[in-house]
């Protein structure tokens, strides 16, 4: 596997920015600007993903990292919970549901595959160097 240098190396990192503006463009052309609750948890949550992804990896170990992921894993599930209240409220078509409903189930299975891999690797991080 390559080495990252920052954490917008990642492709998990990526996509989960690319789904949190996905989620912004939602709120921001349709209805759900005025559900404020709604449209505010489902904002937190797509960004938690990349935020937790972010902070997971700049604390410079796996152990820590992985943790991080978890949450990461687990905020992409709300969101997609989440998407299904906003297409319960019209707020969003079937088809656009669909695609991010797929986009939330393929992130959150490259992210399980993603701790799998460093729950198997032997490096433990950059901070655990020349300890």
């Amino acid at each position: 596997m390559a080495t990252y240098r920052s954490f917008e190396d990642l492709e998990i990192w990526q996509l989960s920015r690319e789904l949190c503006n996905d989620i912004y463009e939602i709120i921001e052309s349709s209805e759900l600007k005025n559900n404020f609750r709604l449209a505010n948890q489902i904002d937190g949550s797509s960004g938690s993903i990349m935020d937790n992804i972010a902070e997971g990896f700049e604390r410079n170990g796996n152990k820590e990292f992985i943790q991080f992921l978890y949450i990461s894993k687990a905020s992409c599930g709300e969101t997609r919970s989440q998407l299904y209240r906003v297409l319960d409220r019209n707020f969003i078509s079937d088809e656009k549901f669909e695609v991010l409903k797929t986009k939330t189930t393929d992130l959150s299975k490259k992210i399980g595959g993603f701790i799998f891999y460093l729950q198997k690797s032997d490096l433990k991080g950059s901070k655990y160097k020349n300890r």
